[in-house]
């Protein structure tokens, strides 16, 4: 690891996601980090932000200033409506994911595993809570982009061989970001795209619990 070498920020990691989305793309966000990916959409990227309680076409996070009182994310952030925007019932909202229309979900995660499985709403010891919505999104769009730090707070991996906690869906992920690079489940291992400015794969290595792969064009995360 060399001196400047920093994990990434979570603006970056949702930057670089948000740099995934294709031209009319159907996105939902999920609440936490991922909503954080419609304040990074690259310029003249066009794409639908979907939210499960029924606003569709959303734009970038509303400041203080611009901020209605009902026009908000799945995470209840305000956000800015685009001229394409619609509002719609809750259970049309949820008819657009049941339908398979979502090109991508993108989620936040306690855990992820190389197999593609993935883990997100429920850690050991917390009672009370359900899967919610997460569960329809996982299944129903066609592809699962996840966003989370890549070790928990004393420092345990959160990439891992097989997750430990109740999993949302399995087999489902298409794509991880953390904060130290960008990976994809390759089955007994995740391959390594890009990573963190300053790190090395041995470094990585040594703080994820699956094999890591490098991928033949590994680059560093850039914006």
């Amino acid at each position: 690891m060399t001196e400047t070498a920093k994990r990434l920020t979570r603006d970056l990691m949702a930057a670089r996601v948000a740099a995934e989305f294709e031209n009319g793309w159907i996105v939902n966000l999920g609440v936490g980090m991922p909503t954080r990916c419609s304040d990074f959409l690259p310029e003249g990227r066009e794409v639908i932000f979907h939210s499960e309680n029924g606003v569709i076409g959303y734009g970038r996070n509303a400041t203080v200033e611009e901020a209605g009182r009902y026009v908000v994310n799945g995470g209840a952030q305000p956000v800015l409506l685009t001229p394409i925007a619609s509002i719609v019932h809750h259970a049309d909202a949820f008819a657009i994911i049941r339908r398979g229309l979502l090109d991508v979900a993108v989620l936040g995660a306690y855990e992820a595993a190389a197999n593609g499985d993935f883990a997100n709403w429920r850690i050991t010891g917390r009672k009370g809570g359900g899967i919610g919505g997460a569960m329809d999104l996982a299944v129903g769009a066609q592809q699962v982009f996840l966003l989370l730090e890549h070790t928990t707070r004393d420092g345990r991996p959160r990439l891992l061989e097989h997750c430990a906690l109740p999993l949302t869906a399995a087999g489902v992920v298409t794509l991880v970001m953390t904060d130290l690079g960008l990976f994809e489940p390759a089955g007994e291992s995740f391959r390594l795209r890009e990573i963190a400015p300053g790190y090395t794969v041995d470094e990585v290595q040594q703080l994820t619990g699956a094999p890591v792969v490098p991928a033949p064009d590994l680059c560093e995360v850039s914006v």
